[in-house]
């Protein structure tokens, strides 16, 4: 695969293009699934592919393709140089891109255990005794355990030099048990739980201890008083707080989204640029920090879509908004521009 995407590399530039870079992917996933003791689901996914971006007269060209002979090769190079060139005719800004050294190096997700060559019985094994200990409680219905398991080898080559090879492995599972009281109303309690690791992280998980956990937990709901109204106290747990954060401060520091990019289909921003540094985001207690270092952490990497080496980037800090999610070229717009950027 990297050899294919040298190849693309070599083409667009000899087209004349002034930057590129070329991403070839092999991904794996697998999706298995109990329910009520039996097998419920079981999907093998493969697929590969090479994408290429191409930096020509003052604008970006981008084509991919599954299919990996020569002729395709050849035609995604075109396409993606032919993409940029009419992007270039109708731009209303400019954007430099300034060099920088390339980057060379392999990542490889930490594994114990490699999921793939667990045996597919052994993981059903272990879904379908979920569902079973969920279904020895008398008013569970419906008892349901899954496992999902990715792996993906990555290439990216670039103009710069960059020549980078990642594997990620992640590995998930999950269970839930439904409920029905004598009235006809049901309730469902749920856990689950994926992380880059190795089979080892669906053992730490102990899912037929959550499957009991939650089968008692949904039985128990049917019978508790209705949540008080008024003005409470609320403790969240960790994973509706990761959503909160993730919707809240996540996509509003999304560089690209602040600028208009995202607008006709996700909105923009609350947190613009005129906000950096000056918003009071949270009490000081507040921190938050992007890091694609974090062992286990499914945005963690060795380099970036762009071959950007994995950082750690406060983001609030004492409560204050400091730093954006950015790219390279909303990077260089940002530090040549803010200061003089209107608010969205």
């Amino acid at each position: 695969m990297e050899n294919l995407a040298l190849i693309v590399l070599d083409r667009v530039m000899q087209g004349g293009a002034a930057y590129a870079d070329v991403r070839g992917v092999e991904r794996h996933t697998e999706d298995l699934a109990a329910k009520n003791g039996q097998l419920d689901r079981f999907a093998t996914v493969e697929s590969q592919g090479v994408g290429v971006r191409v930096w020509a007269d003052g604008a970006w060209g981008f084509a991919s393709t599954s299919d990996l002979s020569g002729e395709a090769l050849e035609a995604v190079a075109r396409r993606a140089l032919d993409i940029a060139r009419a992007s270039g005719k109708v731009r209303d800004t400019s954007l430099d891109l300034p060099p920088r050294p390339g980057e060379t190096g392999r990542y490889a997700t930490p594994v114990t255990r490699d999921p793939l060559l667990v045996s597919p019985e052994e993981r059903l094994d272990l879904l379908i005794g979920c569902s079973q200990a969920m279904q020895r409680r008398a008013k569970v219905r419906v008892a349901q355990a899954e496992m999902q398991i990715l792996h993906e080898h990555k290439w990216f080559v670039s103009s710069e030099g960059s020549r980078l090879e990642q594997v990620i492995v992640e590995s998930g599972g999950g269970v839930a048990a439904t409920a029905v009281g004598e009235d006809g109303i049901f309730q469902r309690r749920s856990f689950e739980d994926c992380a880059q690791a190795g089979y080892e992280f669906i053992e730490e998980l102990e899912l037929l201890a959550q499957a009991e956990r939650c089968a008692d937990e949904a039985e128990a709901l049917l019978a508790a008083p209705v949540c008080p109204t008024g003005r409470q106290t609320v403790i969240l747990g960790s994973a509706q707080l990761a959503l909160q954060i993730h919707e809240s401060c996540g996509h509003p520091i999304e560089l690209d989204r602040v600028l208009g990019a995202e607008a006709s289909y996700a909105g923009t921003s609350f947190m613009t640029v005129d906000q950096l540094g000056v918003l009071q985001y949270g009490s000081p207690a507040v921190n938050i920090t992007a890091d694609a270092t974090l062992p286990r952490g499914l945005g963690t990497f060795g380099w970036d879509d762009e071959g950007t080496p994995a950082e750690r980037i406060p983001i609030i800090e004492r409560g204050l908004f400091v730093n954006y999610l950015t790219s390279r070229e909303t990077a260089w717009w940002l530090a040549h521009h803010a200061q003089a950027a209107p608010a969205l």
